[in-house]
């Protein structure tokens, strides 16, 4: 139980990690640029890695998602989870909301270059 604990703890907290600015990234160049360079960097990276991975990543979680519903998966451990397709739902629900979150970024990133 606690392996599926820790994967709803980590997927749901991407969004949060990437609202709150607090996500890995090679921050001994980033912290130099301007903001400018920030701004166009982090387009960049919205429009180009994390937006298309959301969407790749829920497409193929639904059919995941669905394919465990329809078979009634459950855990082989004694006393396991019992509806398996309920934490599997969580992946697709996770990158829906990192889609989300990567829009509002990315919008707030697009004014903030056109008033510098």
């Amino acid at each position: 139980m606690s392996g599926i604990f820790f994967d709803v703890v980590i997927l749901l907290s991407i969004a949060y990690t990437l609202r709150n600015n607090a996500h890995v990234r090679v921050d001994i160049f980033y912290e130099k640029f301007s903001a400018k360079t920030k701004a166009l960097i982090n387009i960049f990276s919205f429009v180009f890695f994390v937006l298309p991975l959301s969407f790749l990543i829920i497409y193929i979680g639904i059919g995941f998602v669905e394919l465990s519903y329809l078979q009634h998966e459950a855990s082989s451990d004694p006393g396991g989870l019992k509806y398996r397709w309920i934490v599997k739902s969580l992946m697709p629900l996770a990158f829906i909301l990192l889609a989300l979150q990567a829009v509002k970024e990315l919008w707030n990133d697009i004014r903030r270059l056109k008033k510098l």
